[in-house]
């Protein structure tokens, strides 16, 4: 059973007459705040309830969850596209009352880093990096929070690649950018919880157009998912109205190297007379201060 293909509120609903006097209690509580059950340890949420912390891994158990943390994922992959900002903000009101704010923030990036770690199939990233390497034009669309992944990607790849372009709003319209997408190029579609209808609409016009799309998302069941030829996934799970990055970008950054690392050859040369420029234009500023003053 695909744990994250439940739908929660029905199971419980199925469940609830058969579970304990404990177990009703979560089920009640985590019915009628499931935003804020979403984030708890199941020690949080049975000393919430009144209930020992082993009634509430039971309580997963008999849902048929393995245990808690996947009782705990199913949660947040119900609520994560479904917050508003507001609702998402008093979660940090959780996160400050265990005190080590940043360090409770810390940890729940390293969390996400580690997800993506597991469910990566290494498989499918393989096929990804050749498809950006074999295309003949690559589009990068990410929107809103997902901008800056979209950015960092693309400023990597136009170093390594030629015809890079990212996607993104401007004084063209996101569709006049995509006009003239083709079964030869690739785009990569970049989104995260709140998903972007925006992309989404780029997207299917981009399928629309037989053009290849790889998705880079939170799960198998995100909209861009469900569009793409092939998906990466990297978690994002939030801890307030601000989404994780982390995972994605680390994700990101394995893309960029292994691209770097089969262009090695081709790009040594590229990369000297880059270095060049940098260094006569001083882009990067390590030039010795009296040139700066003309001395």
């Amino acid at each position: 059973m695909k744990e994250n293909e439940k739908d929660l509120m029905r199971l419980i609903q199925l469940n609830f007459t058969r579970l304990s006097k404990g177990q009703k209690l979560i089920a009640e509580y985590i019915t009628s705040h499931y935003d804020k059950a979403a984030f708890m340890t199941a020690s949080k949420l049975g000393e919430k309830v009144g209930v020992s912390e082993s009634t509430v891994v039971r309580f997963a158990n008999a849902l048929g969850f393995s245990g808690y943390p996947s009782l705990q994922k199913a949660l947040q992959e119900l609520i994560k596209n479904k917050l508003t900002t507001v609702q998402r903000l008093s979660l940090s009101d959780e996160l400050s009352e265990k005190g080590a704010f940043i360090e409770n923030i810390l940890k729940a990036d390293i969390e996400n880093i580690k997800s993506t770690l597991e469910d990566i199939d290494v498989e499918v990233f393989n096929q990804v990096v050749n498809m950006i390497c074999d295309a003949k034009r690559i589009y990068i669309l990410g929107l809103r929070s997902s901008t800056a992944l979209a950015g960092y990607l693309g400023f990597y790849l136009s170093l390594m690649l030629e015809n890079v372009k990212v996607v993104s709003f401007g004084m063209s319209d996101i569709f006049e950018q995509l006009l003239r997408v083709t079964n030869d190029d690739l785009v990569i579609g970049i989104s995260y919880p709140r998903y972007s209808r925006k992309t989404l609409e780029a997207l299917k016009y981009v399928k629309d157009n037989n053009c290849k799309i790889v998705g880079i998302s939170d799960s198998m069941m995100s909209p861009v998912s469900n569009m793409a030829d092939y998906t990466l996934i990297a978690k994002s799970n939030m801890v307030s109205f601000v989404d994780s990055l982390v995972g994605p970008m680390s994700l990101i950054n394995a893309i960029i190297i292994s691209i770097g690392v089969r262009k090695k050859g081709e790009l040594k040369d590229y990369f000297t007379k880059l270095e060049k420029v940098w260094n006569d234009y001083n882009i990067y500023g390590n030039r010795d201060k009296s040139d700066m003053f003309g001395l």
